[in-house]
């Protein structure tokens, strides 16, 4: 189906009809937010889809794969570990505040 010059003229003229010059400029943009976040939704399934197959997934270092379970307690462990070291550099800024007097 191909549009001409006539078509197109008539489709624009009845969009203006419908709803009016002032409101043209409002409506294109809701519409172009609309897509915008239509497309950020679409982006984001994508990711979680992606990062769904690999956490079911992942494979260790020497090519065996790992079950989820194993990679949960392996960031658990991991959150713990920095924790303790946040803390021992928050206790090593307080010392050297009292130190220095502040």
């Amino acid at each position: 189906m191909n549009l001409g010059p006539a078509e197109i003229g008539l489709i624009i003229l009845a969009i203006l009809l419908l709803f009016g010059y002032k409101k043209l400029p409002d409506a294109s943009r809701s519409l172009g937010r609309s897509l915008r976040i239509f497309k950020g939704e679409m982006k984001g399934l994508k990711d979680d889809d992606l990062r769904g197959n690999n956490a079911s997934s992942v494979s260790s270092t020497d090519g065996q794969l790992v079950p989820p379970s194993l990679v949960a307690e392996s960031a658990e462990a991991d959150a713990r570990v920095l924790e303790v070291r946040a803390a021992e550099l928050r206790a090593r800024a307080d010392q050297t505040r009292a130190e220095k007097g502040v």
